[in-house]
């Protein structure tokens, strides 16, 4: 039992460090191509879609840097936990696709990305009241202006809070691994796209259908600026239902520094 025991924890040791490997090798190599790719020649077709107010310093990149190995810590230990429990056999998680069919991955993949927007949603406007703001969220807002390096900055306790949506659905929703890692990737790549500082989209993309319901870089940056607005992560359904929508959202400009490059 206790060999047992310790055969689980060193495993957890293991992987919980090839972990932390993983989502800072991937933190550094995302974020810093995506930063040098809008700070040089190649970011010339986007530079009227700048919405910077004034260039992020290094500072403020440092700081965000520091707060986002401490995620990744946290991240990392979280992901070794869901793989033991996996490996005891407690999660739903499934390797076959053929144990619930090849239209399930789809179903799955949106249901999951609609519960972490609608958690994302309510912890983060909670995130929000005064007693909680300055102790759990603060540090995403440090840097005023958000970059590339902002896109996984959270203070430990919100890393904590946000982490544990993944290590609970995986006990309560059937999932495929392909399915998991799948929403992962969106939510890295969405998250980098949100703090990316340029808006990538024309302004005709928020008056049509597809573009009234997703959560972009101009979103998000509005929520930055404003605070008490835009709560979402993908989707911006919660923020029109509850009132927290900016009303001028479509017709709003936000105009940025034009950095000469």
């Amino acid at each position: 039992m206790q060999q047992d025991l310790f055969s689980i924890l060193n495993k957890l040791c293991l992987d919980w460090l090839a972990l932390f490997g993983i989502i800072t090798t991937r933190y550094f190599l995302i974020c810093g191509a995506t930063h040098l790719l809008f700070d040089s020649i190649f970011a010339k077709p986007f530079i009227k879609r700048n919405l910077y107010r004034q260039p992020p310093s290094g500072k403020t990149i440092k700081q965000d840097m520091e707060l986002s190995l401490l995620c990744a810590i946290i991240f990392a230990f979280c992901a070794a936990l869901v793989i033991a429990a996996y490996d005891l056999g407690f999660t739903r998680l499934y390797t076959s696709i053929n144990q619930y069919g090849l239209w399930y991955l789809g179903i799955s993949f949106i249901v999951l990305l609609i519960l972490q927007d609608a958690y994302f949603y309510f912890m983060h406007r909670l995130f929000h009241h005064p007693l909680l703001f300055k102790k759990l969220h603060y540090g995403h807002h440090r840097s005023g202006e958000p970059t590339p390096w902002t896109s996984f900055a959270f203070d430990p306790g919100e890393a904590i809070i946000q982490a544990f949506f993944f290590v609970c659905i995986v006990f309560v929703l059937p999932l495929h691994y392909i399915t998991l890692f799948t929403a992962l990737m969106v939510m890295t790549v969405w998250a980098l796209f949100n703090h990316i500082g340029f808006e990538l989209f024309p302004s005709a993309f928020y008056s049509n259908w597809l573009g009234k319901w997703l959560i972009g870089s101009k979103h998000h940056l509005i929520h930055h600026r404003k605070y008490k607005l835009h709560y979402g992560l993908y989707f911006t359904f919660w923020d029109k239902l509850l009132g927290t929508q900016d009303a001028n959202y479509e017709n709003e400009k936000l105009v940025g520094i034009e950095k000469q490059i």
